[in-house]
């Protein structure tokens, strides 16, 4: 994944939009950044190449070639080969309800509660894949939505714009819980702070001092371990 950060000026954003919108909205990371978005952005600072996207395939490499004015190139086997569209399907036999599948889907397409059996929302599914990996039983298995067909053969422009969407409120979901759950740290934090004052006499400023310490290490241990996740 790039880490790389440079502010883009008004022409290399508005290119960057462009870029954007031409791209499947799978959310799959192949390209190497974590979301479509930030693969354009490199795109438009000149880090990164037009043919790293295998959802979008062979026309998606010549759409992009069109907007950025550079020529197009075979899909970068680095990144993965185009194939047909396939759906992630949930064995209700084996799920155990962990969750784990739902905090990794992009769009959301997965419902269900701890404990419960998940379910899958084919209409909403983008093919990402990257529920797979994070099964713990090894419950979610791919199937191939229409054989003989890929890249935007098979992905509407329209269903481009639902991912895109519904991936905006997934992020906003997510940033928002990551949010409370600071401020409930926090609060936890000068709740603890204010019972050891309570609890320490004058003579014992140093251990609370030491506690304190502590106490303000775990949580900035806390944000960086959420930083890099």
């Amino acid at each position: 994944m790039s880490t790389a950060v440079v502010e883009l000026d008004a022409a290399a954003q508005a290119l960057a939009q462009r870029i954007d919108a031409a791209l499947p909205q799978t959310q799959c990371t192949r390209c190497g950044y974590p979301d479509c978005r930030s693969y354009a952005e490199a795109i438009a600072r000149g880090e990164a190449g037009i043919n790293q996207c295998p959802p979008g395939g062979a026309e998606g490499v010549a759409r992009l070639a069109a907007l950025t004015g550079r020529p197009a190139l075979p899909l970068s086997a680095a990144h993965g080969q185009e194939g047909p569209r396939a759906l992630a399907v949930i064995d209700e036999d084996w799920c155990i309800g962990c969750t784990l599948c739902i905090k990794a889907c992009p769009v959301d397409a997965i419902v269900g509660a701890p404990k419960q059996m998940h379910l899958m929302l084919d209409e909403f599914c983008t093919g990402c894949e990257l529920c797979v990996p994070v099964c713990p039983v090894d419950c979610i298995s791919l199937q191939v939505a229409e054989p003989h067909r890929s890249g935007w053969a098979t992905w509407s422009a329209a269903q481009a714009d639902t991912a895109r969407q519904r991936y905006e409120f997934h992020r906003f979901h997510v940033e928002r819980e990551a949010e409370e759950n600071e401020q409930r740290l926090q609060a936890k934090a000068r709740e603890k702070l204010a019972h050891l004052a309570e609890l320490t006499k004058p003579a014992d400023a140093s251990e609370l001092d030491r506690k304190r310490s502590v106490i303000e290490a775990a949580l900035a241990r806390a944000r960086a371990k959420r930083g890099e996740s």
